[in-house]
């Protein structure tokens, strides 16, 4: 963990238990954000993007943390009272949900909202918190605040839900921002004005973002970090620019394979064949074996699974037996 590490995830194993059996939902997942950082996490849906996130802050009542420790600041968030937790929670780590529509209470106007957030974590009254309100509407955009402040969800279009959100999760300047999914359902012009109020905003009050997505694009354009997981576990990790131009597994090609070139070229896209695996019965070996056009019969990958170890540039790590192989072969491509 570096000196400017503001969470440090350890061997983090999250699990539900279902009537069909034991749900692993997460397995062994390590990283850290550091101070100013935007790390993006990545996956198919179901690879546990947003269970990892949401243990972060406790609200999965549900699920089992088998095995690891979350610290938030060199503080083990998993050993926390409730009473600590409610006081992380929208007051140093805040999250802005994928869907605006069921994160807001419909029954309460936007600024009400808004001003109970603040109230819960600092010392201000009623006209003081709306007050604020209107000043969070205002910093993330939205045009004429102090009318919108009261009213009602619906009333707001779909972008402007988003940055309500926004707004919500900045009003107590947090150290940490999680964005899940942030721009989904969103035209290309809406997604791009949020994405620049994420960056400014976290300029603004000096934070760092967690991205979860599934969108490489927008990876590409603001993240400084990224950890790609397959089957609840971190595949690979690093520096956008070493992942991106130096990927090292299987599963992160195929995820650049399958995305629409930006430059307007008709390059054929490579969909990933088959389908993710069972989160209850996971393939012995690597789980992505059974899809991986570089899976070698008869070798480590149907028996052993990979632990994540580093390739080439410092921070760039990768789990598969192979990775070296598997690099030299997609730089090859790309040449």
């Amino acid at each position: 963990m570096s000196d400017r590490a503001l969470l440090s995830v350890e061997d983090l194993a999250v699990s539900f238990n279902t009537p069909d059996g034991e749900v692993k939902a997460v397995n062994g997942v390590t990283f850290a954000v550091d101070r100013g950082d935007i790390f993006a996490i990545v996956g198919e849906s179901g690879s546990g993007k947003s269970v990892t996130a949401m243990s972060i802050l406790g609200l999965l009542p549900t699920a089992e943390i088998k095995s690891g420790r979350i610290l938030w600041q060199g503080e083990n968030l998993l050993a926390a009272p409730d009473s600590r937790m409610r006081e992380v929670r929208g007051g140093e780590i805040a999250m802005i949900f994928q869907d605006p529509l069921t994160a807001l209470n419909p029954v309460h106007t936007v600024g009400r909202q808004i001003g109970e957030m603040v109230r819960v974590h600092q010392d201000m009254n009623k006209k003081q918190a709306l007050a604020h309100a209107v000043e969070m509407l205002d910093l993330v955009g939205i045009p004429q605040p102090d009318r919108r402040v009261n009213m009602y969800p619906h009333e707001f279009s779909g972008g402007m839900r988003q940055r309500a959100m926004i707004a919500m999760a900045i009003a107590c300047r947090p150290a940490l921002l999680i964005a899940d999914e942030p721009t989904t359902a969103l035209d290309v012009t809406v997604q791009a004005q949020v994405l620049e109020v994420l960056i400014s905003i976290k300029d603004e009050i000096d934070s760092a973002i967690m991205l979860i997505t599934h969108d490489l694009g927008v990876v590409a354009g603001i993240a400084n970090k990224i950890m790609v997981m397959y089957a609840g576990a971190s595949v690979e990790t690093g520096d956008v620019d070493q992942v991106f131009d130096q990927s090292a597994h299987p599963y992160t090609i195929g995820l650049l394979n399958s995305v629409p070139s930006v430059d307007g070229s008709e390059e054929e896209l490579t969909p990933i064949g088959g389908q993710p695996p069972s989160m209850i019965n996971l393939p012995t070996g690597c789980p992505f074996h059974p899809r991986c056009r570089f899976m070698k019969a008869g070798g480590l990958c149907d028996s052993v699974n990979p632990p994540l170890i580093e390739i080439g540039s410092v921070g760039h790590r990768a789990a598969c037996h192979y990775a070296d192989e598997v690099a030299t072969i997609r730089l090859a491509e790309r040449s």
